[in-house]
């Protein structure tokens, strides 16, 4: 059964995605690294023992990737749209033991599991063709960490709690009925709204905030 393991903000720069968490959080998150197989790298915010948010957006120091980065990051025009709209808590991502069989199970909707690494990890992820979100982001993206499982743990601990995490969106049964499909435990809850939209409650050392 896949499980949350992190959400995401995707950002036009690291620069503006920092100063995103900073006014949303008030804290300062510290560096994780650089993804060399996607030309990218990212911030990260430990948020439990297994559960994290990162910032991530384009290395401009990195070369391009030889295929479509994740998270959408190579249509830079739809990233900058969405941030301005208010859509930077733009995805989710969760963990499973059975990769192979659930993307086995729902062809074509997850992609392909491809290896990716950051520094001393390596872990698996499932990456769709042209690197689009699953469904625009209305499924989370799956991956495996294989032995060494989330490192949230060895993350420093900032003091922040993920409190609760909603999806809303204009067909809110049918994004049930995808989340029980692929059998998503710990997931969003599921609400009504004009588009799809990620909101996060997180608590902090100066109380609790909402991230969107």
């Amino acid at each position: 059964m896949p499980v949350l393991d992190h959400l995401a903000v995707v950002a036009p720069t690291l620069a503006e995605g920092l100063a995103h968490i900073r006014e949303s959080l008030g804290l300062d998150i510290p560096e994780g690294g650089r993804h060399r197989e996607m030309g990218t790298r990212n911030h990260l915010l430990r948020l439990g023992d297994a559960l994290f948010l990162e910032v991530i957006a384009v290395d401009s120091e990195a070369p391009p990737p030889a295929r479509p980065r994740w998270f959408g990051l190579d249509d830079a025009a739809a990233i900058r749209a969405d941030w301005e709209s208010g859509r930077r808590l733009r995805a989710f991502v969760a963990r499973t033991g059975d990769l192979d069989g659930l993307l086995a199970r729902h062809p074509g909707l997850f992609g392909t599991p491809l290896r990716m690494s950051r520094g001393s990890l390596a872990w698996r992820f499932a990456l769709r063709d042209d690197g689009t979100l699953p469904l625009g982001g209305l499924l989370p993206c799956l991956m495996d960490w294989g032995p060494s499982g989330n490192p949230a743990r060895t993350m420093p601990d900032l003091g922040a709690r993920l409190t609760a995490f909603r999806l809303e969106h204009p067909e809110p049964e049918r994004a049930a009925d995808l989340h029980r499909a692929i059998g998503l435990g710990d997931g969003p809850e599921i609400r009504a709204g004009a588009q799809l939209r990620l909101v996060a409650e997180i608590a902090t050392p100066g109380g609790t905030r909402t991230l969107s």
